[in-house]
């Protein structure tokens, strides 16, 4: 896609009694049948869309280009990947911190961004689990521990932990295909004291394809699509608010650099390097590995919906 030509203004038609007729019939304004929603949000839509094109004077070759692009999104299914590079997910994750705080649900750890890369029914288990299948011998171990908590700090038992992240190369199972089933993918369930604990291995930070039409469409805005280091949560019990956050590791090159907009401040996590030949062995370690410590607070509320993670397709889930 070519930059934008300076705005000519020379011809500007969306105000025209035409063109709002036609909006309105585009949206189907005139039909009894389908969502009425559907077509109030079509309308905005193509509306701003319409005028857009008036006011930057859009060129029929841009406008292709433009169309070019998505049907290369669409064929690489690649729009769960564009969205968080143009804010969506995190303008989301403002919304719903706005709504939070209307509902007086203050305090907890901070969500953040899910991502496109989560995949339903990955393994459970008690206190602790493995996630890693020691297939990865270019990455070093990691035991991640923490404890759930309210905001009283009043320990959670049996909270659902799910944890999911990306390998030493950046790629994660499911999509990755030279990966096993659920490898680096566990659900861990608090103990009595609200702790859980998981050997896996650190994993990397990636990038979009440089060749792909995500990048091509952030090279049209100068930036990068690189994200760091980090460990996804879906953190869950009965009467407290579902979670979805994430950590990134500190030290990343990219942890305040994040394509994606996913690092908030109170997620950045110390990625302690433990080389007691000892200590290791006390946790069934060979050789150096690495601590990282993520606790967790839940907030309390009553009302079901937000105990429960928002609906959206995901990789093996129903509904």
């Amino acid at each position: 896609m070519n930059s934008l030509n300076p705005t000519t203004k020379s011809v500007r038609i969306f105000d025209t009694p035409e063109v709002q007729d036609f909006l309105n019939t585009v949206a189907g304004f005139d039909k009894t049948e389908g969502n009425e929603r559907a077509k109030e949000i079509l309308h905005r839509l193509l509306s701003d869309l319409y005028k857009l094109i008036d006011d930057f004077d859009v060129t029929p070759e841009e406008f292709w280009q433009g169309v070019s692009v998505l049907n290369a999104l669409g064929a690489e299914t690649q729009y769960g990947l564009l969205a968080p590079g143009l804010g969506f997910d995190h303008y989301l994750d403002m919304r719903m911190d706005a709504e939070d705080a209307a509902r007086g649900l203050a305090g907890g750890t901070p969500r953040t961004i899910e991502g496109p890369l989560y995949v339903a029914g990955a393994p459970e288990s008690e206190g602790e689990a493995r996630l890693d299948d020691g297939s990865d011998t270019d990455a070093e171990a990691m035991w991640l521990t923490g404890q759930v908590r309210d905001t009283q700090g009043q320990p959670i038992s049996r909270a659902k932990v799910e944890i999911w992240h990306a390998d030493s190369k950046g790629n994660y199972s499911f999509f990755d295909p030279s990966q096993a089933d659920f490898h680096l993918r566990r659900t861990i369930y608090t103990d009595a004291d609200g702790r859980y604990r998981a050997r896996s291995i650190i994993p990397s930070g990636y990038g979009c394809p440089p060749d792909s039409p995500t990048q091509q469409v952030l090279d049209l805005l100068g930036r990068h699509g690189q994200r760091p280091a980090h460990i996804h949560f879906f953190i869950s019990a009965p009467g407290y608010k579902h979670l979805t956050t994430q950590i990134n590791l500190a030290g990343d090159p990219y942890t305040y650099d994040d394509f994606a907009f996913a690092t908030r401040e109170e997620l950045v996590v110390d990625a302690r390097r433990i080389e007691d030949a000892s200590e290791a062995s006390d946790r069934g370690l060979e050789g150096p590995f690495t601590e990282v410590v993520f606790d967790i607070e839940l907030a309390a509320t009553s009302e079901t919906e937000l105990q429960q993670r928002h609906k959206r397709p995901r990789a093996l889930e129903d509904g």
